[in-house]
C-alpha cells in the first residue's frame, strides 16, 4: 500500500489523467451503447411463473405485459358520440403502433364491463407482445403521447400498467445534489479547510460516475434492475465519502505530527487505506452473498453495487493522495498551518467530548451498554410484522399519470380492477368444461372476489382461462389473503375428480410467490454473509470474540433499520408527508438487498473501531487503554463519517422513487443507530466487560489461521517484539520452576 500510494504522489498528474480517461472512456461508451435495465422478477418453479407460461402457449397474444388507458368525463358520458368517436381513434392509432400485439375496447360487444357504472369513467386494456422488463422506453413513450393527444376540455385521459411507469422514471439529480451540498458542509465545519473538505467528494464523484457508467453497460451483459444505478450511486457516495475521509483525516494528522506531504499521504494509505480496503471487501462480500440465492433478477443488482464499492475504494487509495499531493499543505486550516508553523509538531492527546465520552463508557459499561440494547429492541420491535407484497401504483406519486390511473379505476370499478387474477388451466375434455363452468359461479360467491369474467377457451380448446378481480388493492393483504384462499381451498375442491389444474397468476400472485421464494433462502443467505464477515474479521483480529460481537452487532442494525422502514411504509407513520405514498407492503427483494447492504456497511465501522483498538492492544496489551484510546480517537471522525452518510441516504428521499426511498431511510436508520448506538456505545462497554477475553483466540487456531492484518507494519513489529519478551518472561519462569527439582 506505501508503494502504490508513494507511486501516485510521484506521478500525480498521470495518476489524476488515468482516472480522468477512465471516467470519460466509460461515460461515453455508455452514451452510445444506451441502457438495457430490465426489472425481470421471474423465478422458476413458482405457481403464478407457471400460470404466465400456459397464458403465453394458449394465448400468445396476451403474453405480453397488460397496461390500461383510462379516460374520464368531468360531465356527461364516455358514451357520448364525441366521446366515443375520439377515444376509438385514439386506440385504433395505439393498435398500430410497434410494440402493441392488441387492443380491447369498451366500445366493443364484450367491452361493456369496461365501463364504470356512472357511465363517466371507461377503460381499454393495451397488451405488448413483449413481458414489461423488455418493452423498450420509446414504444411506452408512444402509447402515453398517442392516449394524451385525446385529450381536451371536459375529457382526461391516464395511464397505467408496468410499460407506462416506464415513461416515469424519476429525473434530475436533486437528491445526488443535496447529499454532496449536505456532505460538503460537514466536511468543511470537520476539517475547517475548503481543499480538504472538497477532495472526498472529488474522489468519491470519480468513482461513483464511473461506476454509474459501467453499470450501464453491465445492463448489455446481464439482467440488472432499472433501480440498480441509483442504489450503486446511493452506496458509492456514502462509502465513497467516508473512505476519503477516513484517509485525509489520517493525512492531516500526519501533516500536523511534522511529515511532509508526501510522507503523511503515504503514511495515512499504507495505514488507514489498509482499512478502507479491507472495510470495502467485506462490503462486497456482502453484496456478493446474493449471488447464493440464485435469483437472476438479484445477480445484476448484486454485480452494479459491488462494483460501485471497488471504483470508489480504488479511488480512495490511487486517486486520493494524488490531489492530496496537489493541495499539499493546505489540506490543514489556515490556524493549524500558523500552529504548527510558530509551535512546531505537537503530540495529538483526545480532548474534548470524544475523551470524555471514552470515559464515561469505561466507568458506566453496564449501565450504558443495557441503554443502548433498550434503543436496539425497542427500533427492531415493528419487524416482527414485516409484510413482504408489491407496492401497487396507488403509491406513485400524486402527479403522475399512473397514479391518476389507478385512482379512476378505483373509483369507478373498485381498487381490484388494478390488479385483477388470473387463472390459467389446461383442459382435457368434457369434464373439465363443465367444472369450469361450476367454478365461474363458485367464485362469484367467494369471499373477497368482487367479479369474474366468463371462461375463455384458446383456438383448439386446449386451454382456459379466467379473471377473478379482488374487492381489494394488489398491495392490500386482503388480496394476498384471496391467493391464498383460492390455491388451498377453492381451486383444489373445484379440480377434484378432474384433470384440470388451476394455475392463479398476476401481479400480486407474482409477488408472493417471489416473496416467498426469497424468505425461504433468506436464511442460507445470512448465514453466507455472517459466516464470511467473521471469517474476515477473525483473519484480520486474530480473536473469537470480535467477529461473534461483529456478527451480533450487524443483526441488530438490521433488525432495529427493517422496524423504521416497517413503521414508516408499512404502517404508513409520515410516508405521505414524505410523499412516498400511502401505507402498503414491503418489496420482496429489499430485505435481501438490504441485509448485504446494511452488513457491509456495519463492517466498516466495525473495522475502523477496532482496528485503532487492536493497534493500541498490540503496542501496550492494555485492553482498557485499548478500548478507552480507540474510542477517543475515532468515535469524531466515526461520527463525522455517519453525519454524511446519513444526509446522503436521506436525501435519496426525494428522488420520488419509493423503493429508491427505502434503501434511503433503512440505510440512514442503520448508519444513525450503528454510529451513535452501537459502536461509539455497546460495542465498547462490552469490550470493557469482556477484558482481556476480547483478544483470546485457541492456541490450535492460532497456528492454522494464515496471517492478513489491517495494521501497519510497524505495529506488526512491535507486537513480534512484545510476543518475544513475554516467550522470553515464560522461559525464565519455567526455568526458576524447575531449578529446586534439578537440585534433588
Amino acid at each position: 500500500m506505501a508503494a502504490l500510494a508513494r507511486w501516485c504522489v510521484q506521478r500525480r498528474l498521470v495518476a489524476v489523467l488515468l482516472w480522468l480517461a477512465a471516467f470519460g472512456g466509460v461515460s461515453a461508451a455508455a452514451a452510445v451503447a444506451g441502457s438495457a435495465y430490465s426489472n425481470d422478477y421471474a423465478v422458476p418453479g413458482t405457481e403464478a411463473g407457471h400460470a404466465a407460461r400456459l397464458l403465453e402457449q394458449g394465448f400468445p397474444e396476451l403474453g405480453g405485459d397488460t397496461d390500461s388507458v383510462v379516460w374520464h368525463t368531468s360531465s356527461g358520458s364516455v358514451r357520448a358520440a364525441d366521446v366515443e368517436q375520439t377515444m376509438t381513434r385514439t386506440l385504433d392509432r395505439i393498435a398500430d403502433l410497434p410494440g402493441v400485439a392488441t387492443v380491447s375496447s369498451p366500445y366493443a360487444d364484450r367491452g361493456a364491463g369496461a365501463v364504470s357504472a356512472d357511465g363517466r369513467t371507461a377503460y381499454a386494456t393495451v397488451t405488448f407482445t413483449d413481458g414489461a422488463e423488455d418493452i423498450d422506453r420509446g414504444e411506452a413513450q408512444a402509447v402515453v403521447d398517442t392516449a394524451k393527444g385525446a385529450e381536451s376540455d371536459g375529457l382526461r385521459v391516464e395511464l397505467g400498467g408496468s410499460a407506462m411507469s416506464l415513461t416515469e422514471a424519476p429525473g434530475g439529480h436533486l437528491a445526488e445534489v443535496v447529499g454532496v451540498v449536505v456532505a460538503a458542509v460537514v466536511l468543511f465545519l470537520a476539517f475547517g479547510s475548503l481543499a480538504a473538505s472538497l477532495l472526498p467528494i472529488a474522489t468519491a464523484l470519480v468513482g461513483v460516475g464511473t461506476a454509474y457508467a459501467g453499470i450501464a453497460l453491465l445492463g448489455h451483459a446481464m439482467t440488472v434492475a432499472d433501480f440498480a444505478p441509483m442504489l450503486g450511486m446511493l452506496v458509492g457516495l456514502g462509502v465513497g465519502i467516508d473512505y476519503a475521509l477516513f484517509i485525509v483525516t489520517r493525512h492531516r494528522r500526519g501533516l500536523r505530527r511534522g511529515l511532509s506531504v508526501t510522507e503523511a499521504a503515504t503514511t495515512a494509505v499504507a495505514t488507514t487505506g489498509r482499512a478502507v480496503v479491507f472495510a470495502g471487501a467485506t462490503v462486497c462480500i456482502a453484496l456478493l452473498g446474493m449471488l447464493t440465492l440464485r435469483l437472476t433478477f438479484l445477480n445484476g443488482v448484486a454485480v452494479a453495487a459491488c462494483l460501485t464499492v471497488l471504483l470508489t475504494v480504488a479511488a480512495s487509495v490511487t486517486l486520493l493522495p494524488a490531489l492530496l499531493s496537489f493541495i499539499g499543505p493546505r489540506a490543514l486550516s489556515r490556524r493549524e498551518r500558523r500552529r504548527l508553523a510558530e509551535h512546531g509538531p505537537e503530540p495529538e492527546v483526545p480532548t474534548g467530548f470524544a475523551a470524555r465520552w471514552s470515559a464515561l463508557v469505561e466507568r458506566r459499561p453496564k449501565l450504558l451498554g443495557a441503554l443502548a440494547l433498550a434503543v436496539v429492541a425497542v427500533l427492531a420491535l415493528p419487524t416482527l410484522g414485516l409484510r413482504l407484497g408489491t407496492s401497487d401504483q396507488g403509491n406513485d406519486p400524486t402527479t403522475t399519470t399512473t397514479r391518476q390511473a389507478y385512482d379512476l379505476l378505483a373509483e369507478g370499478f373498485g381498487p381490484g380492477v388494478n390488479g385483477p387474477l388470473t387463472l390459467v388451466t389446461r383442459v382435457a375434455g368434457g369434464e373439465d368444461r363443465l367444472a369450469l363452468d361450476n367454478l365461474d359461479a363458485t367464485l362469484r360467491t367467494t369471499e373477497g372476489v368482487a367479479s369474474v369474467t366468463p371462461v375463455t377457451y384458446d383456438s383448439a380448446g386446449t386451454t382456459a382461462r379466467l379473471t377473478v378481480v379482488p374487492d381489494s388493492a394488489p398491495q392490500s393483504q386482503r388480496t394476498s389473503e384471496l391467493v391464498d384462499r383460492l390455491r388451498q381451498e377453492v381451486l383444489p375442491r373445484a379440480e377434484h375428480g378432474t384433470a384440470l389444474d388451476v394455475q392463479v397468476g398476476g401481479i400480486t400472485a407474482g409477488y408472493d410467490d417471489f416473496a416467498d421464494v426469497i424468505v425461504g433462502k433468506l436464511p442460507l443467505f445470512v448465514g453466507v454473509v455472517i459466516g464470511l464477515g467473521c471469517l474476515l474479521l477473525l483473519l484480520a483480529f486474530r480473536s473469537v470474540g470480535i467477529p461473534l460481537k461483529a456478527a451480533a452487532m450487524n443483526v441488530a442494525a438490521v433488525a432495529a433499520s427493517f422496524g423504521v422502514v416497517v413503521a414508516v411504509f408499512q404502517w404508513g407513520w409520515g410516508s405521505e408527508l414524505l410523499g412516498l405514498g400511502r401505507a402498503g407492503p414491503i418489496e420482496p427483494f429489499l430485505p435481501v438487498i438490504m441485509v448485504s447492504v446494511l452488513f457491509g456497511l456495519s463492517m466498516d465501522y466495525q473495522v475502523f473501531l477496532v482496528s485503532r483498538m487492536y493497534e493500541e492492544w498490540l503496542e501496550t496489551g492494555d485492553n482498557r487503554r485499548a478500548v478507552r484510546v480507540g474510542l477517543a480517537e475515532t468515535s469524531r471522525v466515526i461520527n463525522s463519517a455517519a453525519v454524511i452518510m446519513i444526509s446522503v441516504f436521506l436525501a435519496f428521499v426525494l428522488s420520488g422513487d419509493r423503493v429508491i426511498a427505502m434503501f434511503g431511510i433503512a440505510l440512514a436508520a442503520a448508519v444513525a443507530l450503528d454510529a451513535f448506538v452501537l459502536r461509539t456505545l455497546l460495542v465498547p462497554a462490552l469490550m470493557h466487560l469482556l477484558g482481556d477475553a476480547n483478544w483470546w483466540l485457541p492456541g490450535w487456531l492460532e497456528r492454522r489461521l494464515p496471517r492478513i492484518s489491517i495494521e501497519p507494519p510497524e505495529c506488526r513489529a512491535a507486537a513480534l517484539d512484545r510476543l518475544t519478551d513475554v516467550v522470553a518472561e515464560v522461559e525464565q519462569i519455567d526455568a526458576a520452576a524447575r531449578s529446586p527439582h534439578d537440585d534433588h
